[in-house]
């Protein structure tokens, strides 16, 4: 059996291939981790979200990488954002915000919904200080 050259030296390979494999496997370790969240059967998601048994199995496997569409059904069928699928798909950029916000992102131990939450509570709790400041520094008098 003869060896690819990203294989060759180290052993470590990373075609684009690869990282593309790597994608799909991150995106479907997630789908399955939320699922479980959820305490959803990949029966249960398939018929919620209108996709093949076979097919999100396969996914979750990393075996398939979804397309956008596929990943916005299955979104739907967990009741999570499909922007929070496109990001762990690489789709989309995480949005920044800072260290508090990219915490909350990052736990796994919450559901997309309790993520969501957390974040608007978070700012709206920024948005009521900024106003206060800027309530404050007008109606302080001119020296």
């Amino acid at each position: 059996m003869k060896e690819t050259p990203a294989a060759e030296g180290n052993g470590a390979s990373t075609t684009p291939m690869d990282k593309v494999a790597d994608i799909g496997r991150d995106i479907g370790e997630y789908i399955r981790l939320q699922r479980n969240n959820a305490k959803i059967s990949l029966r249960q998601l398939s018929k919620l979200a209108g996709v093949s048994n076979p097919y999100l199995s396969q996914i979750e496997r990393g075996v398939r990488k979804p397309s956008a569409e596929i990943l916005q059904q299955i979104a739907k069928g967990l009741r999570i954002s499909a922007e929070a699928l496109y990001v762990q798909a690489g789709l989309l950029d995480l949005p920044s915000g800072g260290p508090v916000p990219d915490a909350i992102r990052a736990d796994t131990e919450l559901s997309e919904r309790q993520k969501q939450v957390l974040l608007d509570v978070y700012e709206s709790f920024r948005r009521e200080n900024r106003a206060a400041r800027t309530s404050d520094t007008d109606t302080q008098p001119e020296e």
